[in-house]
């Protein structure tokens, strides 16, 4: 193997995993600054298909819409926060991919570890709960003096 094709298998390597933008040529802004912006925004929006991309790297017709959408409003002179509060108003919190500590995303931000609790809640009740039952309840009672007698004459005659 020749020198050029041992750095060239690391060099495709790289190139291949490295993140897809999925932004297309069309909606490129032509101020570098200003499309610059539009790329650092859209990072930290949803995608509301794909759920766990942001509209920079989702394929999705609604994330193109959401780039064209976020682009128009730059070019209108928004500021980011503006830009952004449009697009939360006309979608929600759910849009941002680190919506904000509100009492409206309560649910958002505790909810994976409410349901975590309730489950290690369910699991330990119920296993003590069977764990108390079958000891309490199977337990035999102790034998009479009578009936240690007869089971020693049974073993005993065995």
């Amino acid at each position: 193997m020749t020198l050029r094709k041992l750095f060239a298998i690391p060099l495709l390597i790289v190139l291949f995993v490295m993140p897809a933008h999925a932004v297309e040529p069309d909606e490129v802004l032509g101020d570098p600054a200003l499309e610059a912006r539009a790329r650092d925004l859209s990072k930290i929006l949803r995608c509301v298909v794909c759920q766990n991309q942001s509209i920079d790297d989702s394929h999705a017709d609604l994330a193109k819409d959401l780039r064209v959408l976020l682009r128009e409003r730059l070019k209108a002179g928004d500021t980011d926060d503006e830009a952004i509060d449009y697009i939360v108003a006309r979608y929600g919190n759910f849009v941002l991919l680190k919506p904000p500590m509100q009492l409206s995303t309560l649910l958002l931000w505790f909810g994976p570890l409410l349901i975590f609790l309730l489950a290690g809640f369910l699991y330990w009740t119920l296993i003590h709960r069977k764990s108390g039952t079958n000891v309490d309840e199977t337990a035999p009672p102790p034998l009479s003096t009578e009936e240690r007698r007869e089971l020693q004459d049974i073993l005993g005659k065995g």
